[in-house]
């Protein structure tokens, strides 16, 4: 017998190897889509910059003065006094009038989109003051559906244009839209007149009408309230015109001017009043509430 013995191990069953979990692809990508980095690429410059600097400036392009699009509810902060703004119309609701479907039903995109915003629609009026002044605003909200001009956004624009006519008291509209929302058709198209037919109504009353055109401003919105302002301001930067610069080259064979369709290459043509940079603009609104009103 030798000085050691061994002791036989006990052989244990595999264990039971689990089959790989199915990854969803797409599911993955638009998880992380959503998910914010700790970086932001200007749009701009194409600089790599630091999100919480730029959110720190106003969400401004610390390298090249790019003014990035804001929500709804930062727009409020910056140019609102603080507690003042007050939500109207917020009942209003789109409706699939035309059963409309591209790669999707219309109806299903509305939904997927207001579960993602937490919106209704692209559009946010209310009552607020700047500087104490009292005035009547329209926002929109390009981060649903791009800001398109429905039939909901109309109406409220509508709205608040003819409570501005009813109680005397400015409107400012901040566009970032890239037009009309083509699931609403020529009802979408039909906003144009009505917003603009509600803006005549308006100033026939002698009350100021300001229109702030923010980055991008495109379509139907450029084409109708967006140009009508008694004073048009756009932010440094921002894209304003109708059709964009691709098809507009494409259409014409020609290469387009350097900054073309850029606010400040409109203000050079006499297409906009005045540029004012994002932490400036409630000031400058004041200012020219306070002479107009």
């Amino acid at each position: 017998m030798g000085l050691f013995s061994r002791k036989d191990k006990e052989i244990k069953p595999h264990k039971e190897i689990k089959p790989h979990k199915e990854i969803d692809i797409q599911r993955e990508i638009r998880k992380a889509e959503k998910e914010e980095s700790l970086w932001i690429k200007c749009s701009s410059c194409q600089e790599l910059l630091y999100r919480k600097e730029v959110e720190r400036n106003q969400h401004v392009c610390l390298k090249c003065f790019y003014h990035f699009p804001i929500s709804v509810e930062n727009r409020i902060s910056s140019t609102f006094d603080k507690g003042t703004f007050v939500e109207l119309f917020g009942d209003i609701e789109p409706v699939d009038f035309l059963k409309f479907k591209d790669t999707k039903p219309y109806k299903a995109r509305l939904t997927e989109t207001q579960e993602a915003t937490k919106k209704i629609d692209a559009m946010v009026c209310g009552r607020g003051k700047i500087n104490g002044i009292d005035v009547l605003a329209a926002i929109f909200d390009f981060s649903f559906m791009g800001g398109s001009l429905g039939s909901v956004v109309g109406e409220k624009i509508t709205k608040i244009l003819e409570e501005g006519a009813k109680t005397k008291t400015p409107v400012i509209v901040f566009c970032a839209s890239g037009g009309a929302r083509m699931q609403e058709g020529i009802l979408s198209l039909m906003q144009m007149s009505k917003v603009s037919g509600a803006i005549y109504r308006l100033k026939a009353t002698g009350t100021p009408y300001l229109v702030v055109l923010t980055d991008p401003t495109l379509g139907g919105v450029t084409a109708s309230m967006g140009m009508l302002g008694d004073i048009i301001i756009a932010e440094p930067k921002a894209m304003i015109g109708f059709a964009g610069p691709r098809v507009i080259k494409d259409t014409i064979k020609e290469e387009l001017p350097q900054g073309f369709q850029r606010a400040e290459f409109l203000l050079d043509h006499g297409m906009i009043d005045m540029i004012l940079p994002r932490k400036e603009l409630k000031q400058g609104l004041s200012r020219i509430l306070s002479l107009v009103t």
